[in-house]
């Protein structure tokens, strides 16, 4: 056993090294004034002040609160069709189709956005297709719409292999009991399919959420700058402003928003067997 305490090791020093560390510097940073020195640090709540009490950047977390909303929701209701389908196909049939959700995500996320830029363009593949139907050309890129569009590409594969994984663990005697008991393909998919698949649909809006609230690339390319969200807002502080102390108290208020919507989601993520127990 103590071998195997020791093979942990390394990755705990990487584990301080790569996330301990940069945590307490934004730490340190977020709680001390622009300037300070090593010799007089001066702790502060000046940054966090300056960023709530601050209408412009309210209404950019907002933006970016409702963007993830957006995303996050958009995502389930295709999401969850999609999965429920290649979970009930043959075994051959479900490797296929996880092949093709996932071969997109081997690509990187970069590349493929910029090829959105392309797709959305006035002149883009989008509008040449309207032109043969003699509509157009419509304005997409530079939108909200390009942005949303941007973020559920992205970001929809880990919401379907979530909800697929949930749906393949199930217990398929409780669909046969639901038979038994004259359920309907409805009632059975309601008052059986769904609450038990409801853990795989918590996880996937976590996994969604949490990027899509955060992200800064997306909204920059497809946004064209023109749609700031708080992940630009940051990277403009760290990147051009120079403001390190303003961007990593931003960031700490970011991390704290997000761990609250994660602590909000864990409550949500019951057991459906213990809540089956207890209605029974």
């Amino acid at each position: 056993m103590k071998q195997f305490r020791n093979m942990a090791l390394p990755y705990i020093v990487w584990m301080g090294a790569m996330i301990v560390v940069p945590m307490l510097l934004i730490l340190l940073y977020a709680f001390t004034d622009k300037g300070n020195d090593v010799a007089t640090i001066r702790f502060s709540l000046e940054n966090f002040a300056r960023f709530f009490s601050d209408t412009v950047f309210m209404s950019v977390l907002k933006r970016s609160l409702y963007i993830a909303i957006i995303t996050t929701v958009i995502c389930i209701l295709f999401g969850y069709p999609i999965a429920y389908v290649i979970a009930n196909r043959s075994e051959k049939s479900k490797l296929f189709w996880i092949l093709l959700i996932t071969l997109p995500t081997w690509i990187n996320m970069l590349v493929r956005t910029y090829a959105w830029m392309g797709i959305l363009q006035d002149e883009g593949i989008i509008n040449r297709m309207l032109g043969f139907l003699g509509i157009g050309p419509v304005h997409m890129i530079h939108t909200s719409f390009a942005v949303v569009l941007g973020m559920v590409y992205n970001f929809i594969p880990f919401m379907i292999l979530q909800i697929y994984t949930g749906l393949t663990k199930m217990d398929k005697s409780y669909l046969e009991a639901a038979s038994d008991l004259g359920a309907n393909s409805v009632q059975s998919f309601l008052r059986v399919t769904l609450p038990l698949s409801i853990p795989g649909v918590i996880s996937g809006i976590t996994l969604v959420f949490l990027p899509a609230v955060s992200s800064f690339f997306i909204p920059k390319l497809l946004g064209g700058g023109q749609y700031v969200l708080i992940g630009n807002v940051i990277e403009t502080e760290f990147l051009t402003s120079g403001d390190w102390n303003f961007g990593s108290a931003i960031s700490l208020a970011m991390a704290v928003i997000i761990m609250f919507s994660m602590y909000i989601t864990k409550k949500v993520d019951k057991d459906p067997a213990a809540n089956g127990r207890e209605d029974s």
